[in-house]
């Protein structure tokens, strides 16, 4: 097997010092553009390749970002690691996933996972069975980087990077109220997530503002899946006064609904009006295609990475926590369009 080329190859071949081509390899303010690039075509001309082990070593920096996230089962989670991984390798750093499979047990597992790899930052998004969150605030005493992205605690003290979820679910309330409906169920996710708590209460103040009895008999906790959907729907059609909307936690919970009404023969939208949260790529494409609430998945990614980037560049200098608020989009589709 060919020996891997190091440094002193590429300083043979060119008759200038190791340090001079190590100084040039890492871009050292000391060495000049034309020596830069002479040692760079070197480098690709004997096919080298570094040895990130040991500078991580050096330099104390693994140019790696640990990044959590409760499924891959979701295309919203792929959509922001595409965001985080596009930007990442803009920035040389190369991107670790952990899926927590929305466990408190596998997303402590996968926190160890990268502190143990030695990554640069974290990116966490939290799983909906996790009560404890005692190891984020370890990550914290360990003076590791971390930032929240989508769902998040902001007891912490904790940067994140989230939709304004408060006003994507008032618009999704308000736009079946502006189609006519009159009676509006909401299936809610796990209230002790604030994504989650705070779409409630988006769903209520749309009820309020626009003179809507709230009844709290029409909300629905489930657990953001298919079946918490399909459940839901059982649950409100055993009421004596049934709705006449559903506003959803998110597109799968949605789907659920959809797929229950449809067996119930239920008419979509003419009897009962659905609109989910996310704008999950299966959204369009189902009959009725699927009214939603898009979270701008990739700009979210793309911001995500900028946050955990400037918390590793400050260090210990800034402590301040961020807090980054994209604005929803509603996108309105066959599933509760009445008019």
């Amino acid at each position: 097997m060919k020996k891997p080329v190091t440094i002193n190859d590429i300083a043979r071949e060119l008759n200038i010092t190791a340090a001079t081509v190590s100084r040039a390899l890492s871009n050292h303010r000391e060495i000049s553009a034309a020596t830069k690039e002479i040692v760079r075509q070197a480098a690709i001309r004997l096919d080298y390749n570094p040895n990130k082990v040991a500078s991580s070593l050096r330099s104390g920096k693994t140019n790696i970002i640990g990044v959590l996230i409760p499924t891959a089962e979701h295309i919203f989670f792929g959509s922001v690691i595409h965001g985080i991984s596009n930007a990442a390798s803009m920035n040389g750093y190369e991107v670790l996933i952990y899926q927590s499979n929305e466990s408190e047990q596998f997303e402590k597992k996968g926190i160890n996972a990268f502190l143990n790899a030695r990554v640069d930052g974290i990116l966490a998004s939290i799983a909906k069975d996790t009560r404890d969150f005692s190891h984020f605030s370890y990550v914290k005493e360990k003076n590791v980087p971390i930032a929240f992205f989508d769902r998040f605690n902001d007891s912490l003290g904790i940067s994140s990077v989230c939709i304004d979820d408060y006003r994507g679910a008032f618009l999704a309330a308000e736009s079946l109220i502006k189609e006519g409906y009159k009676r509006i169920a909401y299936i809610s996710g796990p209230l002790h997530i604030k994504t989650f708590s705070e779409r409630v209460r988006g769903y209520k103040d749309a009820l309020e503002q626009y003179d809507m009895n709230f009844d709290p008999g029409l909300i629905y906790n489930g657990d953001i899946s298919i079946e918490a959907g399909r459940n839901a729907i059982k649950a409100f059609f055993k009421l004596e006064r049934k709705p006449d909307a559903i506003c959803a936690v998110e597109d799968f919970t949605a789907l659920g609904a959809l797929k229950e009404l449809k067996g119930m023969g239920i008419n979509v939208p003419g009897d009962v009006g659905v609109i989910g949260f996310c704008n999950d790529l299966f959204s369009e494409h189902i009959s009725p295609s699927l009214s939603t609430v898009d979270q701008q998945t990739v700009a979210m990614g793309e911001e995500a990475f900028e946050l955990i980037h400037k918390l590793i560049k400050d260090g210990h200098k800034n402590q301040r926590v961020h807090r980054k608020v994209l604005e929803p989009i509603i996108v309105l589709r066959e599933s509760s369009k009445r008019t």
